[in-house]
């Protein structure tokens, strides 16, 4: 056998080989991944009360107190940010998993 004939014998195996490997493959998902759209609370950046220059016993009184409100309401933000983060990669992963079970 010469080596030409040898090249035509193996091309039609070779490329049954190349589409069967090409066969069983994953297609492409074209869905779109799910977003969720972040609360405008959670983008709004966190202000804190400054004292004035001369601070008085009240105004430490009162900016304490303010502080204190701020930095519930920053943390509350924060972790409305922190769930929303969550459930949109439990939306992602449950349909990456119902993905995977649709397919053969």
């Amino acid at each position: 056998m010469t080596p030409k004939l040898f090249w035509k014998a193996a091309a039609p195996i070779i490329c049954a080989l190349m589409t069967a490997s090409c066969a069983g493959s994953l297609p492409i998902s074209t869905v779109a991944p799910v977003r969720l759209s972040l609360p405008e609370a959670a983008m709004r950046p966190c202000a804190l009360a400054i004292l004035p220059a001369e601070p008085t016993a009240g105004d430490l009184d009162a900016a304490y107190v303010q502080r204190g409100a701020q930095i519930l309401a920053c943390d509350g933000a924060r972790r409305l940010a922190v769930e929303t983060l969550l459930a949109e990669r439990a939306m992602q992963d449950a349909h990456i998993s119902e993905a995977a079970k649709d397919r053969p």
